[in-house]
């Protein structure tokens, strides 16, 4: 999960086969090839980071798992493995964020809608500490350009989200077991067109409660987040996450757009396989994570 609507738990699919996998086992030598399954989650967010309205939605998708030695939709998003060490590996993966409509975000109100949002680029993930058989520690470095989908395609500027983050199977102080925890930290920068898609105020769209703005590259939030899962049983897991963004040190405070300085975002939901290959993933140690 990247950058806006992370808020909304990537791309809705997407989000759903991340949570999925997150309460695996870590031996994955013994997870299956690919699982199919449907699953159900509602998330509440801030509509854009800054934003003094909210939004709220409740999904019910399908999802896929797939564990392939290069090509892989698991709890790292969906992407393809280019290079992996015993601490390190590089990949190029797709994130995505649910859109916004204007209508409902009473400052955007006569703007232009957010559309449905696709994050698509290279990331490095490092291995820093395994903490103990069942923790570890990571830094990921993704760079990714941001695509606008709403009547077309159009590039909407690139962010880069340094992020660490910690994980363990099982409560602390205890062995693994069905919960799988992972809690983490990062800080976002967009460039000046990613900035100016949620900050800017044209001419056209200025009024006397909104004066136009031009809009500058830099940070956009710094977040701390806590993810959890549990298996109920070998097919149904429940899953839930709860999120604090500061955007007081963003390079664009001062826009009308920018009406508060944090945030704070939370879901829940459930996922239940329905069907699994019989032939196992390829055996191998992932940087990420504990729980693959």
């Amino acid at each position: 999960m990247s950058l806006i609507s992370k808020a909304v738990l990537a791309a809705a699919g997407l989000s759903l086969s991340a949570a999925c996998a997150f309460a695996q086992s870590a031996d994955e030598s013994r997870l299956p090839l690919w699982e199919f399954g449907v699953g159900a989650f509602g998330v509440s967010t801030p509509a854009y980071p800054g934003a003094d309205d909210r939004s709220g939605r409740v999904l019910a998708l399908p999802y896929l798992l797939y564990r392939g030695e290069v090509l892989r939709a698991d709890q790292s998003g969906v992407g393809a493995r280019l290079f992996r060490s015993e601490r390190t590996e590089f990949d190029i993966g797709l994130a995505g964020a649910l859109p916004s409509e204007s209508d409902d975000v009473e400052a955007r109100s006569g703007m232009p809608d957010l559309g449905t949002l696709f994050e698509f680029g290279p990331r490095l993930k490092i291995k820093l500490a395994d903490l103990s058989p069942t923790s570890r520690l990571r830094a990921e470095l993704p760079l990714r350009a941001v695509i606008e989908a709403r009547g077309g395609l159009r590039r909407q500027g690139w962010t880069f989200e340094p992020r660490l983050a910690y994980e363990t199977r099982g409560l602390p102080g205890m062995a693994a077991g069905p919960w799988s925890f992972e809690a983490n930290a990062s800080v976002v920068f967009g460039d000046k067109r990613l900035n100016r898609y949620f900050y800017e105020v044209a001419p056209q769209y200025a009024t006397a409660s909104r004066p136009a703005y031009e809009a500058d590259a830099g940070l956009v939030l710094a977040r701390v987040g806590l993810f959890a899962t549990r298996q109920m049983n070998p097919d149904v897991r429940v899953f839930g996450f709860v999120r604090y963004e500061s955007y007081a040190g963003s390079a664009n405070r001062d826009s009308p757009l920018h009406l508060k300085n944090s945030g704070a975002s939370a879901g829940i939901g459930f996922a239940w396989t329905l069907a699994r290959s019989s032939r196992s993933a390829a055996r191998y140690e992932p940087v990420d994570p504990v729980t693959p």
